[in-house]
């Protein structure tokens, strides 16, 4: 069912609920699956409609689900069978237990048999467990509480608690809306029309048994608007019928200013489809105007770009925006020929580098080859490009701490890490904007060259603000914003006051696009979830709700010369989409085709010359004819481009940047752009031959000096040219004194070294089973429990309770957890061979609902179910024998198995069969990876090889060796193991003489930290579950922690402060980390598995709530993916290794 479908459910399940149908709503939501109505359930548990109870719950889920429903059912139907049993109803309760409660004999049978034997009881409260059972109806209260907790637990039930926040009689509203505009639509319109039926359409011109035409399937009219409204259905919506008065064309997507005619809903559609059309029947040309005098003095509101947005994937990976700015082209019209070659950008001029990842970039609107950059560390720059020179670089700081909301505050706190979502130039230059993911607007002045002053900063959002235009609503100019906080606000752009709030969005707003036509200012919106609104300058609301194409991230935007609107958005599923939209319509007008199959991030878009639209998608620049919806061209910039890079035009179209690898930016450059970019590369060359006397920073004041009675465009063209002589500068963001403290800070900053058990909180979980060292260790799924995989093949599980120590029943090393079994006393135990189980090769793979194990200790493979630890079924008796296993993402029946004789085999559990057999690696696998966003599987072996794998047809794509240190020969049973970034995109390597972080696609190495030859061998490392850090355990006992960004090191725990003094293995040697894991929800928390069968917790001490400080350079960096490729630890990370 659509999403759209989905939520008039919603609307029907709020009217039926007004109209007092409850039987009939409580049908619907059970027959929907949608909302689970909680007060509902609670009520029929307290009546004891046991059958109403599990009818409703059917809806939603079925005994054998998962363990919660499994938990949920059971609760249950032991209430109705204590309850017949505590009437002495034998009959009744045998009934009971045959019918309803043998299902769960299967999986605990030692349960079902002692619930048997309640019947032979007098009273079941002689039972000890039941010694505490009162009344009935006491008894359910307390039941219902647990019942409330597993509900709340359960995965199914994820969404499905709330209902939506909706309006008083929202379908009514809906509904009167409609009537309004078929009513608008009459050719002789009555004042007080009257509505008998809502069967057919509305028209005034004839009788309602007639079906009018309906707006949906005929195009929107020119006409004036029509006097009178509707009377509403009921009294939700107090519609008036004083005439109009404003007589503007009909057409398009939204309504007219409101008028005192209908003031809830809006008045008739807007002309946004070109000049005054006065007869009724003309449709809104859909060939846009070819005068080149148009003139437009907002088209900085067509201005957009946005960040790409999550999917799961990291900051530094998302936050990508592309801007979409259609530019103009003066002098040309829509109707004029180019000749594509010449006319496009294609030849790489320039190659920059910022330092950090470009986010968003935007040339100045007047000197054209003047960019400005943002990035994802909260950096601007602005470079001349036909110089090369970076005129200014800023560091993120907060002007005035003191005025920012107490939210803004203690987020900058917790984590000062901030990105750059959007960069923008005003219109004529004179002010550029930036937006970014916290909270925080700031506009600069810009007075030519180097000259950036401070000039309002705006906490403007909760959260990020994730789109900046400008825009001239009126003859001042305002700044437009929308943020995380579903809104859109308007701004003074001269003293920051706030003009209006635009509210609507049910999901954070991704984009906005103001635009004028005629005399009409108004925005366009879309938000995370695909909707699209429209909004006049005014507080009566959204005049558009419409879905695009793919229901995700979208961002929309004009044609320089305003005619023609565009919108590129990319679906969760990775589709994406450009589309020009008819405006007359508010519909898709054409469907640009052309994108590879699925796409990792938001693709985004730019348009130029009235004529053609680009796209960064595939590792390259798409172009699009606006005029055919065939791929024209790609530009793959000499290669080095990300998967979707941003992409910016200059205003003539003679420019375009690109972001590129490696922190990169490429400036492609047509004919015209190599001549403009040389004129400034000359005029820079006669700059270094000329006196000293003309390179004196005076020429600053001099230009500030005329700025009264220059224009700026003179002022602007000036100061590049002064630029070239030699007066640009560096500028920091900060004064010099700042800049010496931020310098001192560097020169101080050491280490976090922990030595002492009082400088972390670490915990021995207790055991009394006799296991040898820990050979695999993870956590479950939910963070309340640790599994281990001993090398005596025997399982243990360590569960924490919830109680007032632990109010989350989490994981924590500051509360001791249960080493738990079940009442039958039955050990996880895997099928050994007869060789030496020390030997042999330990692994396990766990659901992603923590109810079932997969498991392997050289033998064969078995599947326990993890609340009864039986053994549901074993499979594939060695030779081979497993070595490694992984789940599939997206089925849980299919499953990866790494073999000791060098292959993968691909097996669907369900059908018990071997799917495909993976042949390229020389020796045991030791890894196994998947990316659900790539759609591959990456595996590692003990020969030190790579190899991608399509998850699809399951062939090889790419592999390739590590590269291991000169001097360093790997043990002949040394592991490789690999991880997943959170991006799906990079993944972790780890081998005994190395970390390393690959990009996927290319298969490259684009970090690697190596330990000094003295030091001891890595034994195994992993992400944090933010992967933000990497915890990795070495062989003489210590835990280092690095940024997962940088691969530096930033803590290094010694074991002095986890591991009791001198303590060793039955062998004789130190006890020492086998394995580490993360906590799935807690990024500063991990485990280690000890050599000695020991596992450890260990966490920082609540008063640090965190591992260390990361090293100067990046500070203020919320970057999660790897940007520079570095290979090779530091030499300060060497000497402290």
């Amino acid at each position: 069912m659509s999403s759209l479908s989905r939520e008039l459910v919603f609307l029907i399940l709020q009217f039926l609920d007004e109209e007092k149908f409850k039987e009939t709503v409580h049908k619907l939501e059970q027959e929907s699956g949608f909302f689970f109505n909680m007060k509902y359930f609670e009520d029929e548990v307290h009546n004891g409609n046991w059958d109403e109870v599990e009818r409703y719950l059917s809806g939603f889920t079925k005994v054998d689900d998962n363990r919660y429903s499994m938990k949920i059912f059971f609760e249950i139907r032991k209430q109705k069978y204590l309850e017949v049993l505590d009437k002495h109803d034998r009959s009744k309760a045998v009934e009971i237990l045959v019918k309803d409660l043998k299902v769960f004999a299967s999986f605990n049978e030692d349960l079902f048999k002692e619930i048997t034997q309640l019947l032979t009881l007098e009273n079941f409260r002689e039972n000890e467990q039941l010694s505490k059972y009162g009344d009935t109806k006491s008894a359910r209260a307390i039941m219902l509480v647990e019942l409330k907790k597993l509900i709340e637990a359960n995965p199914l039930f994820r969404d499905k608690l709330q209902f939506p926040n909706l309006r008083n009689s929202r379908l009514r509203t809906l509904i009167n809306q409609s009537l309004n505009w078929q009513h608008q639509l009459c050719k002789n319109p009555r004042p007080n029309p009257d509505i008998r039926t809502l069967f057919v359409d509305h028209s005034c011109g004839q009788s309602n048994g007639v079906h009018a035409p309906s707006p949906a399937n005929n195009p929107l009219l020119g006409a004036v608007p029509k006097p009178g409204g509707f009377s509403p259905l009921g009294a939700h919506v107090p519609f008036q019928t004083t005439p109009a008065s404003v007589q503007t064309p009909l057409a398009g997507w939204m309504s007219n200013p409101p008028t005192a005619s209908h003031p809830s809903v809006s008045g008739g559609p807007l002309g946004l489809g070109g000049p005054s059309i006065t007869a009724a029947g003309m449709k809104h040309p859909r060939t846009p105007s070819t005068n080149p005098s148009v003139d437009f003095p907002s088209g900085d509101s067509d201005h957009i770009s946005k960040r790409i947005r999550p999917m799961g994937i990291s900051d530094e990976q998302v936050s990508l925006p592309v801007n979409a700015l259609p530019v103009s082209f003066p002098g040309h019209a829509h109707s004029q020929s180019f000749n594509l070659p010449d006319d496009l950008p294609k030849t790489v001029a320039r190659n920059l580098n910022q330092g950090s990842s470009p986010t968003s970039m935007d040339f100045h609107p007047i000197q054209q080859s003047l960019l400005l950059v943002g990035t994802n560390v909260g950096e601007i720059g602005l470079w001349e490009v036909g110089s090369r020179e970076r005129l200014v670089q800023k560091s993120f700081k907060v002007w005035d701490l003191s005025a920012c909301t107490m939210p803004l505050q203690a987020a900058l706190v917790k984590d000062p890490g901030v990105s750059v979502n959007r960069v923008i130039w005003s219109p004529d230059g004179s002010l550029f904007g930036v937006a970014y993911s916290r909270h925080l607007v700031q506009i600069y002045s810009y007075n030519g060259n180097d000259d950036v002053r401070q000039h309002l900063e705006i906490d403007a959002h909760v959260g990020g603000v994730n789109d900046l235009a400008f825009s001239h609503p009126t003859k001042q100019l305002s700044v437009v914003t929308c943020g995380d906080d579903k809104l859109i606000k308007v701004w003074d752009a001269t003293n920051g006051a706030k003009q209006f709030t635009f509210e609507g969005h049910e999901a954070s707003v991704y984009s906005v696009c103001p635009h004028h036509k005629e005399n009409i200012q108004f925005i366009f919106s879309t938000a995370s979830d695909g909707k699209i609104k429209a909004w006049l300058y005014d507080n009566l609301g959204s005049r558009v709700d419409y879905d695009a194409p793919g229901r995700f991230c979208t961002t929309m935007a004009y044609s320089a010369d305003g005619t023609r609107l565009f919108s590129c958005g990319t679906s969760k599923d990775g589709e994406s989409h450009i589309v020009e939209w008819n405006e007359s319509e508010g519909a898709v007008k054409r469907t640009y085709q052309g994108f590879r199959k699925r796409s990792l991030v938001v693709v985004q878009f730019d348009t130029t010359k009235n004529r053609f639209l680009a796209a960064g998608d595939d590792f390259s620049i798409k172009i699009w004819d606006m005029d055919n919806t065939q791929l024209l061209t790609s530009i793959d910039a000499d290669g080095g481009l990300p998967a979707s890079p941003r992409i910016r035009f200059n205003k003539d179209g003679s420019l375009l940047a690109v972001s590129a690898n490696e922190n990169g930016i490429k400036v492609l450059a047509n004919a015209d752009g190599l001549r403009l970019l040389r004129q400034f590369e000359n005029l820079a060359f006669d700059a270094s031959r000329s006196s000293e006397a003309s390179r004196q920073p005076t020429l600053i004041p001099i230009l500030t000096s005329t700025s009264g009675a220059a224009s700026l465009s003179d002022r602007v063209a000036t100061a590049g040219i002064s630029a070239m002589n030699g007066d640009a500068k560096i500028l920091g963001d900060m004064k010099p004194r700042i800049a010496e403290e931020t310098n001192d800070k560097s020169k101080i900053w050491k280490l976090t070294e922990i030595s002492e058990p009082s400088q972390c909180r670490s915990l021995r979980l207790p055991e009394n089973l006799r296991v040898t060292k820990i050979s695999r260790l993870i956590y479950t799924n939910s963070g309340n429990a640790i599994l281990a995989l001993a090398s005596n093949a025997i399982h243990l599980l360590w569960k924490w309770q919830r109680n007032d120590r632990n109010s989350s029943g989490k994981a924590t090393a500051s509360v001791s957890p249960q080493l738990w079994q079940p009442s039958s006393g039955i050990l996880m135990t895997n099928d050994i061979t007869d060789t030496n189980p020390e030997e042999t090769v330990s692994c396990f793979a766990l659901s992603k609902n923590d109810s079932y194990v997969m498991s392997a200790s050289g033998g064969k493979i078995s599947l326990f179910n993890m609340m009864t630890f039986k053994t549901m079924t074993t499979f594939m008796p060695p030779p081979p024998a497993a070595t490694f296993l992984a789940f599939h993402p997206e089925d849980n029946n299919i499953i990866a198995i790494g073999m000791d004789d060098s292959t993968i085999q691909i097996y669907n559990v369900r059908v018990d069969e071997v799917k495909s057999k993976l042949k390229g690696h020389s020796k045991r696998i030791t890894g196994l990876a998947f990316s659900h966003a790539l759609n591959v599987l990456v595996s590692s072996g003990a020969d030190s090889q790579l190899i991608v794998w399509n998850s699809d047809g399951w062939e090889k794509q790419k592999s390739k060796y590590l590269q291991l240190p000169s001097g360093r020969s790997p043990m002949s049973q040394s592991e490789t193991r690999v991880q997943f970034h959170q991006d799906q995109i990079h993944f972790l390597v780890i081998h005994e003489t190395q970390l390393a972080i690959y990009e996927t696609t290319k298969l490259e190495c684009i970090k690697q930290w190596v330990p000094r030859e003295s030091a001891a061998l890595i034994s195994h490392a992993t992400f944090s579950c933010d992967s933000q850090l990497i915890y990795a355990s070495f062989l003489d006992s210590t835990v280092c922690i690095f940024t997962a960004a940088h691969l530096r090191l930033r803590c290094r725990i010694n074991p002095s402060a986890y591991l009791a003094s001198s303590i060793s293995n039955s062998n004789g040697h130190p006890q020492h980390p086998l394995v580490v894991a993360a906590h799935p929800q807690e990024p500063n928390q991990f485990a280690l598995g000890l050599s000695d069968g020991s596992v450890h917790v260990i966490e920082p001490l609540e008063s640090e709530s965190r591992w260390g400080v990361p090293p100067p350079n990046e500070n203020g960096s919320s970057s999660s993916v790897p940007n520079t490729p570095l290979v090779g630890a530091s030499a300060s990370d060497q000497a402290q290794r």
